[in-house]
């Protein structure tokens, strides 16, 4: 993709730097992301309390992340709608309205299922509740300039866990199989449209110091938010003190396979001018994982 930025006279009080330019993307061409409409039904009263590999460290540590999904996705999408009207590359417009629809369907459908797990006992809303203070907190101290990288940071994150953790690995095979197909089709859309923001932000002319300090704050935050709320939640639960189960999900993650290990030489690509989400082409993964996951509505 290409797009020339249009000169804008209040680009500096919005909180870019830059010039009007013709951007590269490294963006395979024709990757416009596939609005899906999934109905899931989260009503099954014999689900398994500790869904994945019947842990409840793995499957809490879910549940967390799924409570940050649905304020969490619609930040992304007000932080990149912000500069829709300035791109002009027709394909990358395209990108933009398939990540918003992708985007929306996430917080629609996490906020489906985290009503589920809250009426079985898991309590999400508090959770979600900070996540959101947090992100209109963003709203209001952050520049615009801001916001998009942060979203740049956290779809690099989350991109990575779907190809590397949840596609690459057995994550999905080890869940129940009425909770699988969920993750599967958010990991798979996660890879799809993993450059949009990216691509905005660069195309928009955004500075590579807010980009890799942007990052920097995400990989505290991130875990750091991920890291309370699970073991608030494996309080609440009367887990916390399960050995086997933190023993198993720690080697599982940082021993064998060390899925979070793996991540690590990705995740500090990040931080190279010359990085972009699709120097790691998943396609592969994701066209397995489609099919075998999504069935029809693929």
């Amino acid at each position: 993709m290409n797009a020339i930025v249009p000169i804008n006279q209040d680009k500096k009080r919005k909180g870019l730097i830059g010039t009007v330019r013709t951007v590269a993307s490294k963006t395979p061409k024709g990757m416009i992301p596939r609005i899906r409409r999934p109905q899931f039904e989260f009503a099954e009263n014999d689900l398994p309390r500790y869904w994945w590999d019947n842990n409840p460290v793995k499957t809490l540590l879910l549940a967390a992340m799924s409570a940050g999904f649905p304020p969490g996705e619609r930040f992304f999408i007000d932080s990149v709608r912000h500069y829709e009207k300035q791109i002009t590359d027709p394909e990358l417009k395209k990108a933009i309205k398939g990540f918003i629809g992708q985007e929306a369907h996430h917080s629609r459908e996490h906020e489906m299922l985290n009503g589920f797990l809250q009426e079985r006992g898991v309590d999400l809303a508090r959770l979600e509740n900070e996540i959101l203070g947090f992100m209109n907190w963003m709203r209001k101290h952050l520049s615009p300039e801001r916001q998009l990288a942060h979203t740049v940071a956290v779809e690099h994150f989350t991109a990575l866990m779907a190809e590397e953790f949840l596609l690459k690995y057995d994550a999905l095979d080890e869940m129940d199989p009425r909770m699988a197909p969920v993750w599967a089709w958010h990991a798979i859309e996660e890879s799809e449209h993993k450059a949009v923001a990216f691509d905005v932000y660069r195309a928009v002319g955004g500075s590579e110091f807010a980009r890799v300090t942007e990052m920097m704050l995400v990989s505290v935050l991130f875990p750091l938010f991920t890291s309370v709320h699970l073991v608030q939640l494996m309080k609440e639960d009367g887990q916390l003190t399960n050995m086997k189960a933190w023993g198993s999900t720690l080697n599982y993650m940082w021993g064998k396979p060390g899925v979070f290990r793996k991540l690590l030489p990705s995740y500090f690509k990040f931080y190279s001018p010359r990085f972009h989400p699709w120097n790691h082409d998943a396609r592969d993964l994701v066209e397995k994982a489609t099919q075998k996951w999504l069935g029809d509505w693929s």
